[in-house]
């Protein structure tokens, strides 16, 4: 099974990447785990790390505690302030 992790925004601008195709781990029980995988590529993934992350499991908003499931669609993206 895959996962989908779509990257929205400036994160998308950033690691020069609209989404991505994980094979499935075991070990991934919620959304910061993956997220965890990914900034541990280092580099240019370590903008992850943003304290003021938003994310979304199957395009509904979040937190990075959701449970996951093989199969699931993630969504990075950075938080929006508005005037």
């Amino acid at each position: 099974m895959m996962l989908t992790v779509q990257f929205l925004a400036r994160y998308r601008e950033e690691l020069g990447c609209e989404s991505e195709q994980l094979a499935w781990q075991n070990e991934w029980h919620n959304i910061d785990h993956v997220r965890q995988f990914l900034i541990a590529r280092g580099g240019v993934w370590s903008v992850l790390s943003d304290p003021r992350i938003m994310c979304a499991r199957n395009q509904d908003v979040c937190s990075l505690q959701e449970p996951l499931q093989a199969g699931d669609e993630l969504a990075f993206f950075p938080m929006v302030t508005g005037g």
